[in-house]
C-alpha cells in the first residue's frame, strides 16, 4: 500500500521533501540554499572553490549578512543543508536546481556567461531524471534560451533523452537585509515556459504563498528583464536624486526640505531618494552597464540609463571635491574615514564609494585611516595599505584634520561629539550621507558640508 501511494505522488511530480541543488554559493546562492533549508526542504550546495566548502562545512561563512550564520548553524546540523564541490552529487534526485554563479561584467558591460553556461552544461551531464533548471543569476534576456541549448548539447553528447525545464527566478536581495527580503518578500517571479516547471515552482514557494506573498509567474524573457529593470529603477531614483542634490547646493536651496516634499506624493514614494556619494555594490553598477549594453546590442540606446551611470560616477568624487574646495592643497593632510562597504550590513565592497574617495585623496599627497564594523578585511584585500585602519571609530580620528562620513552605520549616528572634537586636529566633518545636522553641527562648533544642504561654520 505504502509502495503504491509513493509511486502514485511520484507520478505527479511531487516527493515526500523537495530537494534542491544550489549551485555556487556567493551572496545569492547561499541565501537562497539556506532560506530554502529553514522552510524544511533538502538541500545541497555546490561550489568549485574547495577551500569555500571546507569554511561552511565549519560554520565559516565566506559573506557576512545579518541572521546568515544562524540559519546556515541550525539547518546543517538538522541535516537539511550540505555543501559539496561534486555537482552530480547534488543534482540526482533534485526537482530543481539554482544556477547562482557569479555573473561579473566584461570591459565593455556585458554579463559574462562563461560560468552560467558552464553549470548549464554540466547539468546536461549530470542529468538523470527530470529538473527543473532555474537561472538565479542576474543574467540578460535570453540567456535562458542559451543555458536551454547548452543542456541539449551535452545530452545530444550522452545520446540521453530525459525531460528537462529551464526557468527564470530572478532574486530581489538587499544586501544587509536579505534574509527578510528572501523570507518575506515583495514579490516572487518565476519565468516559466511548461505547466509542469509551473507545478515545481509553486511547490518550492508555498510556504512563502500561505503567508500572503505574491508570486508573479510569467514568461522567461519577462522575468529576466523584470530582475534589471527593477535595478535600473532604483539606480535611477538614486541618480536622480544626487543631480537635484548637486543644484540644491547651487541654488541654496535644502535637499533634505526638497526630499521630504517629493517623498509625500505616492506616486513617487520616499524610498531611494537619499542622495549621496553615488551608489555601488554588486548589482546597481553592474546590472545598470548590462542593461545599456543589451539595448545597444539590440540597435537602441538607452539614453536615461547610460546617464545614471554618469551621473553615479560623477558623484563617487563629490565628496573629494569638496574637501579639495575647503582646504586647497591637500598634500601632507590627514583624513579620518568612517565606513568602508558600499552601504552598512554589508562587508560588500564592490564599487564602492570609499575606494574612489580613498585613490583621489592618496593621488593628491593626503592619508587615510579608516574604520568599519565589518568590511575592513574586505578593505585590506582590495586597497591594501595605501590606507591606515584603526581598532574603533574614535581611534580612527586622532590626529585627523577632518572626518569624513563614508557609510551610514548605525553606531556612527549619534557619536560622543565631545570625544570627536577633541581628537580631530579641527572640528570638521564631510558629511557623504547626510545622517547629521549641519545648523546642530554649527551649534556644537563643527564645520559641516553634507550633500545638496548649504555648508555650516561652527557658532562662535
Amino acid at each position: 500500500m505504502f509502495a503504491m501511494w509513493a509511486a502514485a505522488r511520484s507520478n505527479t511530480y511531487l516527493s515526500f521533501v523537495m530537494k534542491i541543488a544550489v549551485i555556487g554559493t556567493g551572496y545569492v546562492g547561499l541565501v537562497t540554499g539556506s532560506c530554502l533549508a529553514d522552510m524544511g526542504m533538502d538541500v545541497t550546495c555546490v561550489d568549485v572553490d574547495t577551500k569555500k566548502i571546507a569554511n561552511l562545512h565549519k560554520g565559516i561563512l565566506p559573506i557576512y549578512e545579518p541572521g546568515l550564520e544562524d540559519i546556515v548553524e541550525r539547518n546543517t546540523k538538522a541535516g537539511r543543508l550540505k555543501f559539496t564541490t561534486t555537482l552530480g552529487e547534488a543534482v540526482v534526485g533534485a526537482e530543481a536546481v539554482f544556477i547562482a554563479v557569479g555573473t561579473p561584467p566584461g570591459e565593455d558591460g556585458s554579463a559574462d556567461l562563461r560560468y552560467v553556461l558552464g553549470v548549464a552544461k554540466e547539468i546536461g551531464e549530470k542529468i538523470t531524471d527530470y529538473l527543473v533548471v532555474i537561472t538565479k543569476s542576474t543574467v540578460p534576456v535570453g540567456t535562458a534560451a542559451k543555458v536551454d541549448a547548452e543542456i541539449k548539447a551535452a545530452l545530444q553528447a550522452r545520446n540521453a533523452e530525459i525531460a528537462y525545464d529551464v526557468a527564470s527566478n530572478p532574486e530581489f536581495l538587499k544586501e544587509g537585509a536579505a534574509i527578510e527580503d528572501f523570507t518575506k518578500p515583495d514579490r516572487i517571479v518565476c519565468g516559466v515556459n511548461s505547466d509542469r516547471a509551473k507545478e515545481v515552482m509553486a511547490r518550492l514557494y508555498k510556504p512563502f504563498t500561505l503567508n500572503g506573498h505574491p508570486v508573479y509567474f510569467m514568461d522567461v524573457p519577462s522575468a529576466e528583464m523584470t530582475k534589471y529593470a527593477a535595478n535600473a529603477m532604483l539606480a535611477t531614483k538614486i541618480s536622480f536624486m544626487n543631480e537635484v542634490a548637486n543644484l540644491c547646493e547651487k541654488l541654496g536651496a535644502d535637499i533634505n526640505m526638497v526630499r521630504k516634499g517629493i517623498g509625500s506624493d505616492p506616486r513617487i514614494g520616499n524610498r531611494f531618494i537619499y542622495p549621496g556619494i553615488g551608489y555601488g555594490g554588486s548589482c546597481f553598477p553592474k546590472d545598470v552597464k548590462a542593461l545599456v549594453r543589451t539595448g545597444r546590442e539590440s540597435g537602441y540606446e538607452l539614453r536615461i540609463l547610460q546617464s545614471v551611470e554618469d551621473v553615479n560616477e560623477d558623484q563617487k568624487a563629490v565628496l573629494f571635491n569638496k574637501i579639495k574646495a575647503h582646504y586647497g592643497d591637500l598634500k601632507g593632510k590627514h583624513f579620518a574615514m568612517w565606513g568602508l562597504s558600499f552601504k552598512p550590513d554589508t562587508n560588500d565592497m564592490r564599487e564602492a564609494p570609499a575606494l574612489v574617495i580613498c585613490e583621489q585623496l592618496i593621488a593628491v599627497g593626503a592619508t587615510v585611516t579608516a574604520y568599519d564594523p565589518v568590511s575592513m578585511p574586505e578593505a585590506k584585500h582590495m586597497i591594501g595599505d595605501k590606507i591606515n585602519y584603526a581598532e574603533d571609530a574614535y581611534a580612527a580620528l586622532e590626529g585627523a584634520d577632518a572626518l569624513l562620513l563614508v557609510t551610514e552605520w548605525r553606531e556612527f549616528r549619534v557619536p560622543d561629539w565631545y570625544r570627536l572634537k577633541k581628537a580631530l586636529k579641527q572640528p570638521v566633518v564631510f558629511d557623504g550621507r547626510n545622517i547629521y545636522s549641519g545648523p546642530e553641527m554649527a551649534e556644537l562648533g563643527f564645520y559641516y558640508s553634507g550633500i545638496g544642504v548649504a555648508n555650516c561654520a561652527p557658532k562662535s
